[in-house]
């Protein structure tokens, strides 16, 4: 086949950006695969080619001089139901990629994007047909949402939660505590099929155990002592909406065993009841636990796992994604302001340090920081003294660094194990050996050895065998201060 006849015969791809660039690399790109692309800089081109019949593929930005690339969608999708559009953005927030994923977009891809994704976007685009999209009706502000983040790990939520909006699968959201995960709960809630019905949520570690089975599927008079009235379950409750299970990895084997045959009857019967009760919910379940080491220690059903894991959504701790901690701050500060608290700014030294800490207790965390540095700083811009101060609290104490330097690595290790296995014997979660060595044993043995070269970091890079910024990194990391100088 010669070129001529591959060009003939090749899908036309239009593109709408007004970003020269980016229509010159995504010309290179899709015309190196046998496309043959046309480009533009404005809306209305874009749409005179659709109108006329032309192209098998759109590509659009949603920023363009003349109309809003999210506001063609629709009437493309109209006009040509079988012409797949993809939208690109860098407005990357949850409501751009719900907004496109509603309106009828194929795929939404954020700015940045790789190249190799895009072209994997694209065949899929000409391959299948169009997904079939339930318009809503999106009249809540996007900070309402309250999901702040345009990191490459909360692009991958916001592509995976606009496409769930329309659906009622179960969705399970894994992450560490204070990472958000009713946040994203709520928002897939609220922006969903089911965003009329009642949201409730129940937090499975808070419910003694005798009493979650009463509170999950509710109870009839006299079912026991001290049951004198018929109580409705929070399945009852949530009927038409959303139930959310939060820290489902602490739910007890009996309730484990009642949620799965809810899950794969969709009926449930109340305690001391024996009707059964038709389950009209839209589970989503959320934990901080590791379900698969739980499931090898007996703690939780491996049958329940799988009904829970139809969509799974990780949610990223925040030292994994502390280019979003400035506009997380921003949003802390707002809000803050809103509750009748002074508003501050924060200078480029204190962000700095804020995005060196590790985070703990994640967005919870940061958040409650930015409470307290607008309620007690008389100052109004806060700099990194103050910072420091704040984040004292969280360091690790130095006698602990005594201790593991003075243990010794074998005693190190030895004691690790012995608690692994001891936390097997008694059924307790028990987190990888490696990891917890390495954390407890890389601190001192960098701050002993800035203490053998009297703080010199270049030097301590070069008894380490470091980089240089490597050390400076882990220093920052680790919240290392300046070392004694050893005896």
């Amino acid at each position: 086949m010669t070129p001529a006849e591959t060009r003939s015969n090749a899908p036309v791809i239009l593109v709408a950006d007004d970003d020269r660039a980016i229509r010159t690399v995504l010309t290179q790109a899709l015309v190196r695969q046998g496309y043959e692309v046309r480009t533009s800089s404005t809306a209305a081109t874009l749409w005179r080619w659709v109108a006329d019949g032309q192209g098998d593929l759109v590509i659009t930005d949603v920023i363009m001089p003349d109309e809003n690339g999210l506001d063609l969608v629709p009437r493309i999708r109209e006009a040509r139901p079988d012409l797949r559009v993809i939208v690109m953005s860098a407005q990357n927030t949850l409501m751009t990629a719900i907004k496109a994923t509603e309106r009828g977009a194929f795929e939404y891809l954020p700015k940045p994007f790789d190249l190799k994704d895009l072209i994997q976007i694209v065949e899929r685009a000409l391959a299948e047909p169009g997904p079939k999209h339930e318009d809503l009706d999106l009249e809540q502000p996007e900070e309402t949402l309250h999901i702040i983040g345009r990191s490459p790990a909360m692009q991958e939520i916001y592509r995976t939660m606009a496409r769930l909006m329309s659906t009622d699968l179960t969705v399970i959201i894994l992450g560490e505590s204070g990472t958000g995960k009713e946040l994203i709960a709520r928002a897939l809630h609220e922006y969903g099929k089911r965003r009329e019905g009642p949201f409730v949520a129940v937090n499975m570690a808070a419910i003694p155990k005798e009493l979650i089975e009463s509170e999950l599927f509710g109870h009839e008079r006299g079912a026991f002592t001290g049951a004198v009235n018929r109580l409705s379950g929070r399945f009852e409750q949530a009927q038409g909406g959303t139930l959310f299970l939060d820290e489902i990895g602490d739910m007890p084997s009996e309730a484990q065993t009642r949620l799965l045959r809810v899950l794969q009857e969709g009926e449930y019967v109340t305690v001391g009841g024996r009707t059964p009760i038709r389950a009209d919910v839209r589970i989503i379940a959320a934990t901080h636990r590791d379900l698969r080491a739980s499931i090898a220690q007996g703690l939780f059903r491996e049958d329940l796992y799988y009904r829970l894991n139809v969509v799974p959504i990780r949610v990223p701790p925040l030292r994994e994604r502390t280019q979003d901690i400035p506009a997380l701050v921003r949003h802390f500060m707002n809000q803050a302001i809103a509750s009748g608290l002074p508003g501050k700014s924060i200078d480029s030294a204190a962000m700095q340090r804020l995005q060196a800490h590790r985070w703990p207790g994640n967005v919870r965390e940061l958040e409650n920081l930015v409470r307290r540095l607008c309620a007690l700083y008389s100052e109004e811009m806060i700099d990194l003294g103050a910072i420091d101060v704040e984040l004292a609290e969280t360091k690790q104490p130095a006698a602990q660094t005594e201790e593991v330097s003075g243990e010794g690595l074998g005693a190190v290790v030895e004691r690790h194990l012995r608690e692994y296995f001891a936390a097997h014997v008694d059924g307790l979660p028990a987190s990888g050996v490696y990891d917890r060595i390495v954390r407890e044993v890389e601190r001192p043995l960098i701050a002993l050895s800035l203490a053998a070269t009297r703080g010199n970091q270049l030097r301590a890079a070069e008894l380490l065998g470091l980089n240089r910024n490597t050390l400076r990194k882990k220093i920052r990391e680790l919240d290392i201060q300046a070392a004694r100088s050893l005896k």
